[in-house]
């Protein structure tokens, strides 16, 4: 799995693990390989394992019921056993047990990255910041992200500051702790600000910028500051924010960088992109150099387009998340998730792009049937 990126010393060649973890038949043909590998990445949606699978995961030292958080979990689950009532939930369920047979996809495709939108606090502190249902993810819970091998986590989305800033604070340490990278979000501005990287042997320094925009819902008094912990706000989509984005990028750029853009932005509920995001989209891969723009915030999956070579998703959907663990919006089949796995060339075009389809069935992810798949391609 890679780690981080902490660079190495000048003059010193990477080892002869990390050079056949690329897969290169020996340290002496991997020094001499002119053209280095594609790089994939696994990309999903929201993860917010609060709605539900926290009470199956330990069910007798759940968090007090009093919570609303998790009276809303407790109620997903009786509407989950109501509906199936010839099924009954397992009880208390393993933490691989939400990503079900994406594990075995994941096994097989072997991406070299993978990322998430994380939808939760993880933390046992704080108070509600909003009059709404609060994502928590118990810390005693982290491991289900580790289940899922989880490399970086965004965090610039309208659930961050679920529990206020001890919430927040505590998510970072937490991530911290179990070797996962939180981007988009920080103690301060300048954390909040700051991108990850990833050195993957052979292939490429991947490095990954997120943003959180108001059409998510999001309020600007959730941004960072000086001295004040928040999320990484984007005031605008426009060409100022552009010019700010592209010098952060170039002015580290080195060659066989891949650069990734996350962007929590638009609505809840819809497939319109909206020409302000088409724009920006375009204008971060045209004057900022971006390799590929990740969208999430709508409960479905939204549109995919390639410009110039660049892969953009507009919204990615959900993967377990908020909407498919409760009812409503039939319409639009948030039980419907999909694994996104693009294949990036050296120079960051696009290679090729698979998707798996998925079903959350009892809080449980399964591989889509022939007919959800079609609807979901239409």
């Amino acid at each position: 799995m890679p780690r981080p990126f902490q660079g190495l010393p000048p003059g010193v060649p990477p080892s002869g693990t990390a050079l056949r973890q690329a897969g290169c038949a020996s340290p002496m043909l991997a020094m001499h390989r002119q053209e280095p590998l594609a790089t994939t990445l696994f990309f999903c949606g929201d993860v917010m394992t609060g709605h539900g699978i926290d009470p199956l995961l330990h069910p007798s030292d759940f968090l007090s019921p009093a919570e609303r958080s998790v009276k809303a979990a407790l109620e997903y689950v009786r509407e989950a056993e109501s509906a199936q009532p010839d099924t009954p939930l397992p009880r208390p369920v393993c933490y691989e047990y939400p990503w079900g047979d994406a594990l075995a996809l994941l096994k097989r495709e072997q991406p070299d990255l993978r990322l998430v939108n994380l939808e939760a606090s993880i933390t046992a502190r704080g108070s509600p910041a909003a009059p709404r249902a609060h994502a928590r993810l118990p810390p005693q819970h982290l491991p289900t992200l580790a289940a899922l091998g989880v490399d970086g986590a965004v965090l610039a989305n309208h659930h961050a500051l679920d529990w206020g800033h001890e919430g927040l604070n505590d998510t970072l340490a937490a991530l911290r702790q179990a070797g996962i990278a939180g981007v988009g979000a920080g103690r301060d501005r300048s954390e909040a600000e700051q991108e990850v990287q990833w050195l993957v042997p052979g292939k490429a320094r991947v490095r990954l910028f997120a943003f959180g925009h108001a059409s998510s819902g999001l309020s600007p008094d959730w941004a960072a500051a000086d001295g004040r912990p928040g999320i990484n706000w984007l005031e605008a989509l426009d060409g100022e924010a552009i010019t700010q984005i592209a010098r952060r990028i170039h002015d580290s750029r080195r060659e066989g960088d891949i650069v990734l853009v996350s962007l929590h932005w638009g609505g809840c509920w819809g497939y319109e992109v909206s020409a302000e995001q088409r724009d920006f989209a375009h204008a971060l891969i045209d004057e900022a150099g971006v390799d590929l723009v990740w969208g999430h915030c709508a409960h479905h999956p939204q549109p995919i387009e390639v410009y110039r070579d660049r892969l953009i998703l507009y919204g990615v959907g959900d993967f377990q998340g908020e909407a498919s663990a409760g009812g409503g919006h039939e319409e639009f089949r948030p039980d419907l998730a999909a694994l996104y796995l693009p294949r990036l060339a050296p120079d960051g075009s696009l290679r090729d792009l698979r998707l798996w389809p998925l079903r959350v069935h009892l809080f449980r992810l399964k591989r889509a049937g022939a007919s959800d798949s079609h609807w979901l391609a239409r």
